[in-house]
């Protein structure tokens, strides 16, 4: 069975649905997900603490008229994972896969995904099942707060949900799916969480293009062969530690990493009206 297979039976277990009413619940947060893309790309979109707004676009552009740098799947993973963060920030609906924060990891991923290589909607929504079961094992045995956890926690628990999930839309084993996961996590340990002013806008709508970055390549060196080292429970476990220990300062409080410049210190006291 699929890692998605075995997601899927939980559900039906768990909540006493009908197969057909748990497929349609996730069919519906993947539109969401494709729609929030969509707005980004078709509006001009300011965050409400005017720190980022536009961003996207300006990825898109250069996709379209260079060949760019990292390729056109990364190119266009990098601007969808972007433009949900402008319409979040913005207001508007978005999926929290599996945060807010980090709510553009999935959806530039996997439209980037469905986009070139030719998959169904069908496929992505049963994807989006081995994304939820990865992100479901992350929060019961760590978690996926910034708070908690530093940015380690969200933007590394939405890459390794996606990485895992492109795993498994390439032919990949529920091993390898895992293996994927856990690469991403090792290599984003100790990723501290510092929003400039308090806002889910910078450095969040970056590190979600990173995000969805690291989750192809570590689904492309998976797939290649190259096993992980650590197991995926022990490198959630790791994670969950690190998160412990990382100082109050750099855990979404603003108070320390980036935040704490010279620079976003003025940014925050224009933003909110400090002395």
């Amino acid at each position: 069975m699929t890692i998605s297979q075995i997601m899927i039976q939980r559900e039906i277990s768990c909540f006493g649905k009908e197969r057909h009413e748990i497929w349609e619940r996730m069919a519906k947060a993947y539109d969401i997900m494709k729609n929030a893309v969509r707005e980004s790309e078709e509006k001009t979109l300011r965050s409400v603490g005017g720190l980022i707004g536009g961003e996207a676009k300006k990825i898109h552009q250069r996709r379209k008229t260079v060949k760019p740098v990292c390729g056109e799947v990364m190119a266009k993973a990098m601007a969808y994972a972007m433009g949900v963060l402008e319409v979040n920030s913005s207001m508007g609906l978005i999926v929290a896969a599996p945060t807010a924060g980090s709510s553009g990891v999935i959806p530039g991923v996997f439209l980037a995904v469905e986009e070139e290589f030719g998959f169904s909607d069908e496929q992505m929504i049963d994807a989006l099942f081995n994304a939820g079961a990865v992100g479901y094992l992350i929060t019961r045995n760590a978690t996926v707060a910034g708070a908690e956890g530093g940015c380690q926690a969200e933007i590394g628990s939405a890459s390794a949900m996606a990485a895992s999930a492109v795993v498994q839309l390439q032919g990949g084993s529920p091993q390898q799916c895992l293996d994927a996961a856990s690469s991403v996590i090792g290599t984003m340990l100790g990723l501290v969480c510092d929003p400039i002013a308090g806002l889910v806008e910078a450095p969040c709508q970056k590190r979600n293009a990173m995000g969805a970055s690291t989750a192809l390549i570590s689904a492309e060196m998976i797939l290649s062969g190259v096993r992980s080292v650590v197991p995926f429970d022990e490198m959630v476990d790791a994670m969950y530690r690190v998160g412990r220990s990382i100082p109050y300062e750099l855990r979404e409080t603003a108070m320390g990493g980036g935040a704490a410049t010279p620079t976003a210190c003025k940014l925050c006291n224009k933003i909110h009206g400090a002395g």
